[in-house]
């Protein structure tokens, strides 16, 4: 299998590219041992003091791979998304993502976990979950971390699109702006950010994230298994065999 997710550094930022557009960047196996794999590059190196997670095509990330989750169940999958986020929150480096297009459900979990999040205004979200029979569980560890309650409570009961600019608003990103300006202004950010002393961020962020460690910490075994007894309900297999087909 090629690979599909690419590993840059330049700089002192060490670029992760997710790029797997057979499924829209969906969380698979593979694709989420790439990312891993990328993340503990670049929290070894020394060189690196900025982590930037982007990708190619005009979807950051479709969710989980529903065709695996559909054959094969989401017990060990649960448990390596936590693992994903919690270690995107306990790295000793800023995480910046940078979203230039749609990022739906699990991929939602990879933004919230991220320290920094720059969005087009028209990039979309969507919690949609609760449309196949799910819950946001193994996401809700760091979602409603960042979100406001009223939002978080609007976008996964709903589990409607909504747009970069109320994500911002929301507080699920931390700044939206116009899809032309994108780029600059995550070039901005990963430059400003890297002139921290590695103490300095290490610090900071330990500071920062300590309570959204120990959320993930305290819930994310129970979170796991909520979400994998979900994923094997027979109304979520039906759900996701529906969205399978209608997707052929």
């Amino acid at each position: 299998m090629p690979e599909l997710v690419h590993y840059a550094v330049a700089d002192t930022v060490a670029t992760i590219t997710l790029d797997s557009p057979h499924n829209r960047n969906a969380l698979s196996r593979q694709l989420v041992s790439e990312l891993v794999a990328g993340l503990e590059s670049a929290a070894a190196d020394p060189g690196v003091r900025v982590v930037l997670i982007t990708s190619t095509g005009r979807v950051f990330c479709s969710g989980a791979d529903l065709s695996e989750a559909a054959a094969e169940g989401m017990d060990e999958g649960t448990r390596t998304i936590v693992a994903l986020q919690r270690l995107i929150v306990a790295m000793d480096k800023p995480v910046v993502t940078r979203l230039g297009g749609a990022v739906r459900a699990g991929g939602i979990g990879i933004v919230a976990a991220s320290d920094v999040v720059l969005a087009a205004e028209d990039a979309t979200f969507a919690l949609t979950e609760v449309k196949l029979g799910l819950a946001a569980a193994i996401i809700s560890l760091t979602v409603h971390a960042r979100m406001h309650p009223r939002a978080a409570a609007l976008t996964t009961l709903g589990g409607e699109v909504f747009s970069g600019t109320e994500a911002a608003a929301y507080g699920l990103v931390t700044k939206a702006v116009p899809a032309d300006e994108l780029d600059a202004e995550v070039a901005a950010v990963c430059a400003s950010l890297a002139t921290g002393a590695p103490q300095g961020l290490r610090e900071s962020k330990r500071i920062l994230n300590r309570d959204l460690l120990a959320r993930i910490d305290a819930h994310g075994d129970e979170m796991a298994q909520l979400s994998s007894r979900l994923f094997a309900s027979e109304e979520a297999r039906e759900a996701m065999t529906a969205f399978l087909s209608r997707k052929k």
